[in-house]
């Protein structure tokens, strides 16, 4: 024997000898007894599942998972896309559903296929080894494997249900249990990062499923569709299955409010350190359903070395409050702060604050960015505030202001930044993208390393005109760019020289 056919033949019974000490079974149970029992199960399938399958179920499921396993078994003829995330065992919740069907005799004829013939083998396996020593499945459904019928890619059980994987672009002509068309069709797995990158061969797959594979199904017999993959490109089959879809289920590590969304396994702290070890980037696709390419508006993110602060005619500093306070959530909105200069047409990031913080720490921000001018350049300062935000301007940022004032003995006043706004994205590409390509978008060299330079850096190169990915930062360093240019036509002087006075007449800063 090959050591290759060694090594899958042990992994093979390992698997075997783990189902098998997973499944024990009660004896005591007389025949009648079982009979009821399984009648009991089978009008629960959610219970049905955590008996039958207890390694695999050795989580409480999440009421995502709960209401797909219902969706899709409370439909004979459905077409279902489950986009969710790694972690979140969509291929595992879709061999229970499928082997209820199967052992309860509502389905017979199952077809399996993924980018390859060898991936569909693999995926098949846990069918087959649990239809093989699942020492439950077989005390209550008897022996399923039957003589002749059981390979790796073929088996039919004793249920009477048949299995076959194939791999795309395979001829599945011919698929048929008895008179049986295939009723089940699983695609998982069908797109890969490779394949994604070539739009002919995203359409020849396309075609294939839709010429060859599909077609196999009865006309007039109710048939079964789950696609299981993320969304790792725009266009892939994945997205174009979801768009026809009776359902399209996405979910991704997190939810909206930062929280995982199957906080039974995966913790707060057990995803902070997956997520950790990978870009920004990679955490979108593999987790966030979120196919960004890195650099689609941005291209190349320019450091360069930033001339004297006394050299800059003034300077700006300019924030953007975000809603809320979001200290430590995932998936909020940042807090930005940004210290630009501009010169000979270049616009610096002096220094950048960029973060989930609390409104106390925002304003913190001014006063470390003030003081970090020290004096060789005009500062004004700006904050960004619409009518919506303009209540908690006046109700929560002044009286913070003021007590920082106190507090840290500093001449700091902030005018709001009350011009009304174009959409977002489509205002930050017009007006940064073109500085950007010239070279003309340059961060301070000297804070490369610095986690606030570090975000804004990812918020750029991650940017996209549907703001897939928090886009706070490029947003605050525009608005900083707009008020540069307004102070640079109207060479109006800056509000940091001592005019307390007028400060406290002006009804407007803080």
């Amino acid at each position: 024997m090959k050591y290759r056919d060694k090594a899958a033949f042990e992994a093979w019974q390992r698997l075997i000898d783990d189902i098998q000490r997973s499944t024990p079974v009660d004896t005591s149970l007389t025949p009648q007894q079982r009979e009821q029992h399984r009648r009991k199960l089978e009008a629960n399938p959610v219970e049905w599942i955590k008996f039958f399958y207890p390694s695999y179920a050795k989580y409480p499921f999440a009421p995502f998972q709960v209401k797909a396993i219902k969706r899709i078994l409370g439909n004979d003829e459905w077409f279902e896309v489950l986009s969710w995330s790694r972690e979140l065992a969509k291929s595992t919740i879709t061999m229970f559903i499928v082997s209820y069907l199967a052992l309860t005799g509502k389905k017979k004829n199952i077809i399996l296929t993924s980018n390859s013939k060898d991936n569909a083998v693999r995926l098949l396996m846990p069918y087959r080894a649990n239809f093989e020593a699942n020492g439950r499945i077989e005390a209550y459904y008897g022996k399923q494997p039957t003589l002749g019928q059981w390979t790796e890619d073929e088996f039919i059980i004793k249920a009477g249900a048949s299995f076959r994987a194939i791999g795309a672009g395979q001829s599945p002509r011919g698929s048929r249990n008895e008179a049986i068309r295939p009723d089940v069709l699983l695609v998982d797995d069908f797109d890969t990062d490779d394949d994604t990158k070539n739009p002919d061969i995203i359409q020849k797959r396309w075609e294939w499923w839709e010429q060859a594979l599909y077609p196999t199904r009865s006309v007039s017999e109710p048939t079964l569709i789950i696609f299981c993959g993320n969304i790792i490109a725009k266009d892939c089959c994945v997205v174009r299955a979801g768009a026809i879809a009776d359902h399209w289920d996405i979910i991704n590590i997190r939810d909206k409010n930062g929280k995982s969304t199957w906080p039974e396994k995966n913790t707060e702290e057990h995803i902070d350190r997956t997520l950790a070890k990978i870009s920004k980037l990679s955490q979108q696709h593999e987790y966030f359903n979120n196919p960004i390419s890195e650099g689609e508006i941005f291209k190349d993110i320019v450091y360069g070395k930033v001339p004297p602060l006394k050299q800059f005619k003034f300077l700006v500093i300019y924030g953007d409050p975000a809603p809320g306070e979001s200290k430590g959530k995932k998936g909020k909105s940042f807090k930005a702060v940004m210290l630009l200069g501009k010169k000979d047409g270049r616009l610096y990031v002096i220094k950048a604050r960029l973060a989930q913080a609390l409104n106390a720490e925002f304003i913190e921000w001014y006063a470390e960015l003030l003081e970090a001018v020290g004096g060789k350049s005009n500062v004004y300062c700006f904050m960004e505030n619409n009518k919506l935000q303009d209540p908690f301007f006046q109700q929560v940022f002044r009286p913070l202001v003021k007590q920082l004032r106190r507090k840290r003995n500093i001449s700091l006043f902030i005018q709001p930044d009350e011009d009304k706004k174009t959409d977002k994205a489509t205002r930050i590409e017009a007006n940064l993208e073109p500085l950007n390509r010239n070279g003309l978008l340059i961060l301070n060299e000297q804070e490369r390393d610095n986690p606030h330079m570090k975000e804004l850096e990812e918020q750029f190169k991650l940017f996209t005109i549907t703001l897939k990915y928090p886009a706070d930062g490029p947003d605050a360093v525009e608005g900083g760019n707009r008020k540069i240019d307004q102070l640079l036509r109207r060479n109006d002087k800056p509000i940091t020289e001592p005019a307390t006075q007028r400060a406290r007449t002006n009804k407007f800063r803080i």
